[in-house]
């Protein structure tokens, strides 16, 4: 499974990515669980967000969802975190 995030927005508006591959990490599982999880509470469509605030594309594998800070539920924002700290 590939997960790509993409920020933007902000104050800055600078863009951020990273993407990690799970084919072969031992906590694969948990990542996937994670990954089903951020994207069911997604938007299919880019939502509105606030002014200065960031927003989110979630690829994983073939599936893209959108959300929005300060919407974002928990799962959401652990695979954010993690992603974009692990990630290349």
């Amino acid at each position: 499974m590939r997960i790509h995030i993409r920020r933007t927005g902000g104050f800055a508006g600078i863009e951020r990515h990273a993407e990690i591959d799970t084919a072969d990490r031992a906590d694969a599982v948990d990542w996937h669980t994670l990954a089903d999880r951020a994207l069911a509470a997604a938007h299919a469509a880019p939502p509105t967000g606030v002014p200065d605030g960031f927003r989110y594309t979630l690829t994983v594998d073939d599936r893209t969802a959108y959300c929005t800070d300060p919407q974002l539920t928990d799962d959401q924002r652990e695979l954010i975190t993690r992603v974009l700290k692990e990630g290349a």
